[in-house]
């Protein structure tokens, strides 16, 4: 199985720079798109490709937000939302922002998820810790109950040192928080694996830069998307890194994660 992951920032601007050119040629079987700003009736042709099952939830907000998922095989369920999977918390407030897409292939569930930023504001940090809250239980429980997990998203989370340059002064900026660092600890601590850093735990490879000072030119970025999957597919990893970083569909660079034998 080869899963493809990207922060598109506008499905209409990453369909006008040829993303669904580029994604022909990748022979994928899942894809998570977060980033969508575009609403229903807003998704461009192109972005509709033949052969693949497609997914939406879109923000209440216009031009916000908004995840996706393709699948080359029909899901046997697909949960648009957390409210309706996750019934012991109240999840109207993210899914009004329209952040979590998860389905199920037999006892494999993948998710196409978009984490909130706190950079924006206090504000938001305030809404992002209190979504890793919320999220980490739902992981714990939907692995206790035999599902294998496969979630992709930006996370909006560089985890270690190793996944920003310039690890040093951003230690108090949000993405690299310590208490945003140890959620993320705490949750590859209780059963999953991230797959990226499991398969290249040297590697300083970046999946996002910011718009300034020549970031992405020079390589100073971010590492914020991932896939992160239930430490029994671990073993299964065969190869996970970052897409053609030089192709500028969005400010992100598409992710890949495969597996053997799923």
């Amino acid at each position: 199985m080869k899963i493809i992951n990207s922060n598109v920032n506008g499905i209409r601007s990453a369909t006008a720079k040829g993303f669904w050119e580029w994604f022909a040629a990748q022979d994928a079987d899942v894809l998570c798109l977060q980033e969508l700003k575009a609403q229903d009736g807003q998704i461009p042709p192109e972005a509709l490709p033949d052969g693949y099952s497609h997914y939406f939830h879109f923000a209440e907000k216009p031009g916000y937000s908004g995840v996706a998922l393709y699948a080359r095989c029909k899901p046997d369920a697909v949960h648009i939302g957390l409210d309706a999977l996750d019934t012991q918390t109240d999840w109207r407030d993210m899914d009004a922002e329209g952040r979590f897409i998860m389905a199920d292939f037999g006892k494999l569930s993948v998710a196409s998820v978009y984490f909130p930023s706190g950079s924006s504001a206090s504000v938001r940090q305030a809404v992002k810790m209190s979504f890793l809250e919320r999220f980490l239980p739902l992981m714990q429980r939907l692995k206790a109950d035999g599902r294998e997990l496969i979630v992709c998203g930006d996370m909006n989370i560089a985890h270690q040192r190793i996944d920003l340059k310039n690890w040093r002064g951003n230690q108090n900026h949000s993405g690299f928080l310590p208490e945003e660092r140890a959620w993320l600890s705490s949750w590859l601590d209780c059963g999953f694996v991230d797959v990226f850093r499991h398969l290249n735990p040297e590697s300083e490879a970046y999946s996002w830069w910011s718009n300034r000072g020549q970031a992405r030119a020079k390589d100073v970025g971010w590492r914020i998307d991932y896939h992160i999957c239930s430490e029994g597919l671990a073993q299964y990893a065969c190869t996970a890194g970052i897409l053609d970083r030089e192709k500028l569909f969005s400010d992100h660079a598409p992710i890949i994660a495969e597996f053997s034998s799923l």
